[in-house]
């Protein structure tokens, strides 16, 4: 069983840390810059909000992701000092709520600051599915994601808002291929019964059509870090030994024993296995990833 652990450390030792360190630079804590020339501090709690805020803000701003790590188990996430000392250096904070990044949560509450500002993506996504909190893969989520960050980063630094609004239309257009590439594997391929280990992938599965067999309470536990029940852990296994799935869609990273024997059964069956990650890949940006792996489904389509 896999559980979820997140460490804190207490407030006054984090908050005398923070003090001593952002006095010795010389810095101010809060959200807003003092000097028009000095670029907007971004800490992302996941790599992919990191990504949209590097493609909106541009040259004016510094982006630092603290989990970015594709062979990590996000809940599993376990925060540092140098986590909190990076959250309390931020003018924006970017994390995606829904219990799936609490220790952001804590960290912000280590570091208080009236003038930093907080976007929570779950939040302002618009699309949401039952106790889900993947909603990055969404692309029109992560459009609103954009256009919020957007608005931050004019609010806090005025003079280059033509350039942040300039840099947000290219990053709306560049998704246009995500949303093509996904109506094309909805014409050829609605209907068609496919697998999931994890939850995560509702999000493209059920907007492309695709018949997801494997049941909820399933995947659901999965993503939690718990032991599915018996019952649906027989059901997702006679789904790939009868094959009345033609693809099965993996988490990478949330691996435990009962996923893996799924993926050797699938295996066996020469049932195409399609990989998919919670946190992005090192050297893609967050178009670059959604289509990887949608051209990865659409081949083992």
């Amino acid at each position: 069983m896999r559980t979820k652990r997140y460490t804190f450390l207490p407030f006054i030792f984090i908050m005398l840390v923070l003090t001593l360190v952002l006095g010795a630079c010389g810095m101010p804590a809060g959200g807003a810059t003092t000097n028009p020339s000095a670029v907007v501090t971004i800490v992302a709690a996941e790599n992919f909000y990191g990504d949209i805020a590097r493609q909106v803000g541009g040259s004016h701003v510094s982006v630092t992701s603290i989990l970015s790590d594709p062979n990590v188990d996000p809940h599993q996430y376990e925060s540092s000092v140098r986590d909190s000392l990076t959250v309390g250096q931020a003018n924006i904070v970017i994390e995606n709520g829904e219990g799936y990044d609490s220790w952001m949560d804590k960290l912000l509450a280590a570091s208080p600051n009236g003038n930093r500002i907080v976007l929570v993506g779950s939040t302002i996504a618009g699309t949401k599915l039952p106790d889900n909190p993947h909603v990055w893969y969404d692309v029109h989520n992560m459009i609103m994601v954009a256009q919020a960050i957007d608005a931050s980063l004019k609010k806090i630094d005025a003079a280059h808002a033509a350039s942040y609004d300039q840099n947000l239309q290219t990053f709306v257009q560049s998704t246009a291929q995500i949303i093509q590439k996904m109506d094309e594997i909805k014409g050829k391929f609605a209907g068609t019964p496919v697998g999931l280990t994890e939850d995560i992938y509702l999000y493209q599965a059920l907007p492309m059509g695709l018949n997801v067999l494997t049941p909820l309470e399933f995947q659901k536990a999965v993503a939690e870090g718990n032991d599915p029940p018996a019952n649906t852990v027989v059901t997702a296994n006679n789904q790939i030994t009868q094959r009345h799935i033609k693809v099965l869609i993996y988490n990478e990273q949330t691996i435990t024993p009962i996923t893996t024997n799924l993926q050797k059964a699938a295996q066996q069956q020469h049932i195409p296995i399609v990989g998919v990650t919670e946190t992005m890949p090192a050297g893609k940006t967050y178009q670059q990833w959604m289509l990887d792996q949608l051209a990865a489904l659409e081949k083992a389509l």
